[in-house]
């Protein structure tokens, strides 16, 4: 049984394209596909906020220190085979990819009504 899930994170604008061209490199039969078209996802801009702890080594600003960004979040469907791995290895290459020390995402599960 085949499952599809909504993968969304959070990037700095700076670095949107080049996450999203290495994610649909990656998984092409996976990631960004609707019916007959592909590498599709729905990007909004916003500000991200965040405070780097201690040992931290942020992309951008230091710890201690509140920083905010101009961040985009992506939205994109992963077609799953039913055991969650490919959604797993998206996730995975998402990670590998990211410039972020620490990738904010979150999964939601879509389902067909």
């Amino acid at each position: 049984m085949s499952l599809r899930f909504k993968l969304v994170f959070f990037a700095p604008k700076t670095h949107t394209a080049e996450i999203l061209s290495m994610l649909f490199k990656q998984c092409p039969n996976v990631l960004g596909k609707i019916g007959q078209y592909e590498e599709c996802a729905f990007i909004t801009p916003g500000v991200g906020q965040f405070k780097p702890g201690p040992g931290a080594q942020p992309l951008t600003g230091e710890p201690g220190k509140l920083e905010r960004v101009d961040e985009d979040r992506v939205e994109i469907v992963v077609s799953d085979q039913g055991d969650k791995a490919q959604l797993k290895d998206a996730i995975s290459h998402l990670k590998a990819v990211h410039p972020y020390e620490e990738v904010a995402y979150d999964v939601y599960r879509l389902e067909d009504v």
